[in-house]
């Protein structure tokens, strides 16, 4: 764990090492639908699905790796007057226990190993909201050098199908730094052949 904290404060104290100031697009657009509680942010990098949730009420849990980004995170939330329980840690390392979260967030972090005690930590009802990045055959501006790190198509897809398929796509689209090539999933911890649907009120100024 020493050799990847290393690695990523590292990155986070670069100047050319753009991260995106605002939350998970869908996450947002999506807000309104979600359950109230308890939220996890699980690569918190320097904020942003974190703050965005305290913001709206949520009591919220962030982890991530770096003290570089958990300490940039700090000064964030300090200044927009939030309260985050932050943790630097490797999720390896996180005992999540089952059905603490009514929301958990996932931004850029190739995580399928640890679907399974993320997809337990989630409250009956509750959502996931997960992006990372793809391969792909276009151009793309941002994300790993080694493919290794990308998601396959439908890789998300298939690892949440235990859950409820809220919404899936697989797209470019912008990031800080250039244009990335993402999948985004968001699902319910929810099962049965007939469920609640909350109206998603779209908006234009979605990306």
């Amino acid at each position: 764990m020493a050799e990847e904290r290393e690695r990523w404060n590292e990155r986070y104290s670069g100047v050319d090492f753009d991260v995106p100031d605002d939350p998970i697009p869908e996450l947002e657009r999506r807000l309104s639908t979600l359950p109230d509680g308890k939220a996890l942010d699980i690569a918190t990098g320097t904020g942003r699905n974190a703050l965005f949730l305290a913001a709206n009420g949520y009591d919220v849990d962030a982890i991530d790796v770096s003290d570089v980004a958990i300490e940039t995170a700090r000064e964030r939330a300090a200044e927009r007057g939030v309260d985050v329980n932050w943790h630097r840690a490797d999720l390896a390392d996180v005992d999540l226990a089952a059905g603490e979260y009514d929301v958990i967030t996932v931004g850029f972090f190739a995580a399928l190993e640890h679907l399974p005690a993320i997809k337990e930590a989630l409250a009956p009802d509750g959502v996931l909201v997960y992006e990372h990045h793809l391969r792909s055959s276009d151009p793309v501006e941002v994300g790993p050098s080694s493919e290794r790190y990308r998601y396959r198509s439908n890789d998300l897809l298939r690892a949440c199908l235990d859950l409820t398929i809220l919404a899936y796509e697989e797209r470019r689209r912008p990031v800080a730094g250039g244009t990335a090539a993402v999948a985004t999933l968001v699902a319910r911890n929810s099962s049965g052949g007939t469920q609640s649907y909350p109206k998603l009120i779209l908006s234009d100024s979605s990306q």
